[in-house]
């Protein structure tokens, strides 16, 4: 999980969880009902404000809103940039 991304002041950088292939009925959802993933890994974190300490770090698993972050792709690699504030709950 080695990035070259540091994010700066209160953001992360998340490497979002792959959408379910299947409800829990067993039924394959097909790629063009899947919705998009709320649930993914920190895998780097700024150092925070001066009054805001981070309160997420690197390996934790966490819930976010659907529209959150901006998209970016790193070598061939899907990821999401937000602030921490974007971030609902750490799991």
């Amino acid at each position: 999980m080695a990035v070259n991304i540091k994010p700066l002041a209160d953001r992360v950088l998340i490497e979002p969880k792959e959408a379910e292939e299947k409800t829990a009925s067993g039924l394959y959802i097909p790629n063009t009902a899947k919705e998009k993933p709320q649930r993914g890994a920190v895998v780097a974190a700024g150092p925070g404000k001066k009054d805001e300490p981070m309160e997420v770090k690197v390996g934790d698993e966490v819930l976010y809103g659907k529209y959150s972050g901006t998209e970016i792709t790193v070598e061939g690699k899907d990821y999401l940039i937000m602030r921490v504030s974007d971030i609902l709950a750490v799991i």
